[in-house]
């Protein structure tokens, strides 16, 4: 345990072991035939004290001592003195229990427990615990214990927090000292106490103490903790903000059954062509929100809407929160070979009813306006069964637009109110500035991971908050420390690895210029999956986590294929996807695709080689390989389909059933997995009706 390898006894202390083994269970048989009696006389309670003096940790002997003090006290609930005593002797017993093991979580919470009746002093439990951190100064059982004292006899936490301030100073190493500092000064900034606004100020004084730890001795991991901590105190934006749409302001949308427009006026650069009759509206916000809703969201439009607007989270955090929301605008149906042109305008007000999941609202009034153009055609859409997408690079070129025409969707394009007080992106840039100078100086001197790891999060917090900032060229300098990281400490390869990844995206979507640079056209423009639709081709950039996705909204041909992607994750909020290739990734289950299932547009998915079969059932999601035991399926849905009942394979491949069964997949490529093999493919032809390609072969 923390690293420190178990020792073998020696044989004096194997013999102590089993003599007091033996000693304890009759008393601890006697204990439990009490409880089944429920017998609380004297001596059998000092049964279990005897029990909890040799066994600290035996929670039943706990609960008995629990349940017999709620037999007195309902005895003689009126007789003061008596109930004094009673739980007097419970803090004997549990203090009994701590000097012999002095982290025992059943002792500290009888503790408390008792203490929570309010008949006992605090002054002791101070005192008490004052002795305990002589001996151990970072027992954070002992710590929490504290914070429940001090909140019950209501301790400034000011006081407190000085405290920390001299338990810190007699020693740097005292995490839980610098944990409890965090959770004081985090209550203190929140309300404004006196002396503790501005946070600015605080926090340059925070960031000065702990200089003194890391710089004393960096390779203790306690101050570091708190570094990090205050650089989330520095960054962190309570109110949640809208950062991107789709579509985003001022672009012109084109619905329309055919991709190649013969009236060039109906189809200028800045437009997007739909396949679809209804029209996807995407709000992506900066942290996971709940409560969009028709009331929280305005939309107004000079067509005449068809259906009340329904939003639905994406990619659910917990309570129905996510980061990306989607509804969908139903246009009124006009007259074939007609065009005609709507004015769609979305606005977000200061409401109570979006929130974070820490509770602060949208404060911040948005709104932005794009304009759609309706075209139908009696021409019906073609039949995709003849052609098939290849994913070779020879079949793409270069497209011939302008940069500028890509349908850009960032905050900058949005129109906010500013009524509002500078944000703490604003008010905390020189404080970030400081702290790059300071690791840069100390990474020149010495060779430290987590200097180099707190360097990258300092410069990524820069890149975020400062409007001035060099972005690209602290994008690569972040680059190169998680490429040294990934060297230098290999143990944590995979998280430096899916960090690095993270950035290299956000240097490829940072700017028009650098994201067109992976823009490309299909060549065969008359191709009725593609004509004119830009490509984005992320391919061979060995990033094995999906980032950005905010600036990919527009995305409808996406390219993933040559990475080291183990999981879609993200990709839930691209809802204009409708080409994908994840070809040659690492992907080992159907479960890693999950996210694909909200993509209701997707019609070509590549997902060959990978490594899909390898592993029997994705552990880290699921603990039974059964469809019954899958947590977001319903029964009825079971029951109901025909596939559920007939096939004798869904046994085998429920996984894969649950991925496909909503999608409405035309082509398909599974080869070089696992699980590949005539049977499957028989299989996915049952679940996927729609389905004319599988593996590059026309589907009979």
């Amino acid at each position: 345990m923390h690293g420190r390898p178990r020792k073998p006894q020696k044989p004096e202390e194997e013999e102590a072991s089993a003599a007091e083994a033996a000693k304890l269970r009759p008393l601890q048989s006697q204990l439990l035939e009490n409880h089944h009696q429920k017998n609380y006389d004297k001596e059998a309670l000092e049964v279990s004290a005897k029990v909890l003096e040799m066994n600290p940790d035996l929670y039943t002997a706990w609960n008995y001592r629990k349940l017999a003090v709620e037999h007195y006290l309902k005895e003689s609930p009126s007789d003061t003195e008596s109930i004094k005593a009673i739980l007097d002797e419970e803090l004997r017993v549990a203090e009994s229990a701590l000097r012999q093991n002095v982290k025992s979580y059943g002792a500290w919470y009888h503790r408390k427990w008792i203490l929570s009746k309010g008949h006992s002093s605090t002054d002791l439990e101070l005192r008490l615990l004052g002795k305990f951190q002589k001996l151990d100064a970072r027992n954070f059982h002992a710590w929490n214990y504290r914070r429940f004292v001090a909140e019950l006899t209501n301790i400034p936490e000011e006081k407190e927090l000085k405290y920390t301030t001299d338990m810190i100073d007699t020693n740097f190493s005292n995490y839980s000292a610098w944990h409890n500092r965090s959770a004081l000064l985090a209550k203190l900034l929140n309300k404004k106490a006196e002396g503790y606004f501005p946070a600015e100020k605080v926090l340059n004084e925070e960031y000065e103490l702990v200089h003194q730890a890391i710089f004393t001795d960096p390779d203790d991991q306690s101050g570091w903790f708190y570094h990090l901590w205050l650089l989330d105190q520095t960054i962190k934006s309570n109110a949640p903000s809208l950062v991107s749409s789709w579509p985003p302001h001022s672009y012109r949308v084109v619905l329309s059954r055919n991709r190649s427009l013969d009236d060039q006026t109906l189809s200028p650069s800045r437009s997007f062509h739909s396949d679809s009759e209804t029209l996807a509206l995407i709000l992506y916000f900066d942290q996971p929100v709940q409560g969009v809703d028709s009331s929280s969201v305005s939309v107004k439009s000079t067509a005449n809407l068809r259906g009340d607007l329904i939003w639905k989270p994406l990619s659910k955090c917990g309570h129905d929160a996510a980061k990306a929301w989607v509804s969908h605008l139903s246009f009124p149906q006009g007259k074939m070979n007609s065009s005609e042109s709507y004015s769609v305008e979305v606005s977000l007000g200061s409401s109570q009813k979006i929130t974070s999941a820490s509770g602060f609202h949208h404060v911040k009034p948005t709104c932005f306006s794009f304009e759609v153009s309706v075209h139908l055609r009696e021409t019906p859409i073609e039949d995709c069964g003849n052609e098939g997408i290849w994913w070779k690079d020879e079949n793409f070129t270069s497209c011939g637009i302008s940069p500028q025409t890509l349908p850009f969707a960032s905050s900058d394009n949005l129109t906010i109110e500013n009524n509002y007080a500078p944000s703490s992106s604003e008010r905390c840039a020189e404080i970030i500035s400081n702290e790059i100078a300071l690791f840069r100086e100390l990474l020149s001197e010495t060779e430290c991971k987590i200097g180099k790891l707190t360097l990258a999060r300092f410069l990524m917090a820069h890149v975020a908050t400062s409007p001035h900032a060099n972005k690209v060229a602290q994008l690569e300098e972040v680059l190169e420390l998680y490429q040294d990281l990934m060297k230098l400490d290999p143990t944590h390869f995979h998280y430096y690895k899916d960090e690095h990844s993270l950035v290299l995206l956000q240097k490829v979507t940072s700017t028009t210029e650098s994201l067109f640079r992976h823009c490309y056209c299909y060549k065969d423009q008359t191709s009725p999956y593609l004509g004119s639709t830009t490509c984005v081709r992320l391919n061979n950039l060995s990033i094995s986590r999906i980032g950005s996705v905010e600036r990919l909204l527009w995305v409808q041909v996406l390219d993933l294929s040559h990475n080291e992607l183990r999981s879609t994750e993200g990709l839930e909020a691209l809802q204009l996807l409708s080409c994908l290739s994840l070809s040659n990734n690492k992907i080992g289950s159907f479960t890693a695709l999950q996210s694909l299932r909200t993509l209701k547009s997707l019609k070509v998915l590549d997902v060959s080689y990978n490594e899909i079969g390898s592993h029997s059932i994705d552990t880290t999601r699921y603990l039974f390989s059964s469809p019954l035991s899958h947590s977001e399926e319903k029964e009825n849905d079971l029951s109901s389909d025909k596939m559920v009942t007939d096939s004798p394979d869904l046994a085998s491949y429920w996984e894969a059933y649950f991925l496909f069964k909503d999608l409405n997949l035309t082509q398909l490529d599974i080869e070089g997995n696992m699980i590949s093999s005539e049977r499957f493919k028989a299989f996915l032809v049952k679940v996927l009706p729609k389905l004319h390609w599988l593996d590059g072969k026309q589907v009979q």
